[in-house]
């Protein structure tokens, strides 16, 4: 039986302004109130899972239980089959710049073009949502979206790998597209829909 949220009050478990604003969009029609990790100075656990899955729980899970308030985490990447699946679970990591040792998606897009030569370009996003409730209990849903990888870079929108990411039967990139048409559609707001259907709805 999948459990339902009853809370007002809920934790993004993200550093990622990024990620916490698109979250809290998502979540605006449902009278929600959303913190961030980073708000609520909440400490960053290892994410040593090896899915988007295990590492979602990990995040959740220790936001939930250091906040004591249900928490909602997000691990999300890009996947490129043709290169073996990289960058996936490690999709921030693949973008540190090893001058500054600082995260550089400019330089992350560039280090995946440079690697796509003579290459398919096809790729996708995977989202996996994980809803944690201090007592241990986990949902988790999953979202995708199929597109290539285009270059040069397009858009400045978004975040991460928007501007190199066009989906399937789009001509812009998610660095092109407003929010809200990129909600519509995205791997995030792809899960996002799982999980309110799930959890949300009466």
């Amino acid at each position: 039986m999948v459990r339902k949220f009853n809370e007002k009050k809920l934790v993004v478990a993200s550093h990622n302004q990024g990620k916490v604003k698109e979250i809290n969009d998502l979540l605006g029609p449902y009278g929600v109130e959303a913190f961030s990790s980073k708000e609520l100075n909440l400490s960053e656990p290892i994410e040593d899972g090896e899915t988007f899955i295990a590492n979602a729980k990990i995040k959740a899970l220790s936001a939930a239980r250091e906040s004591n308030l249900v928490s909602l985490a997000d691990d999300s990447g890009l996947v490129v089959p043709s290169l073996g699946g990289i960058p996936g679970i490690h999709s921030a990591r693949y973008a540190i710049n090893p001058e500054t040792g600082e995260r550089d998606f400019k330089y992350g897009m560039r280090r995946l073009n440079d690697a796509l030569e003579n290459k398919d370009r096809a790729a996708y996003f995977a989202c996996a949502l994980s809803l944690a409730w201090p007592d241990g209990h986990v949902e988790t849903f999953e979202g995708h979206v199929d597109g290539i990888l285009v270059w040069p870079l397009k858009g400045l929108n978004g975040f991460g790998y928007d501007p190199m990411f066009q989906a399937t039967g789009y001509s812009q990139t998610f660095g092109e597209m407003n929010p809200e048409e990129k909600h519509g559609i995205s791997h995030r707001a792809n899960a996002f829909k799982k999980l309110i259907n799930a959890c949300f709805s009466t």
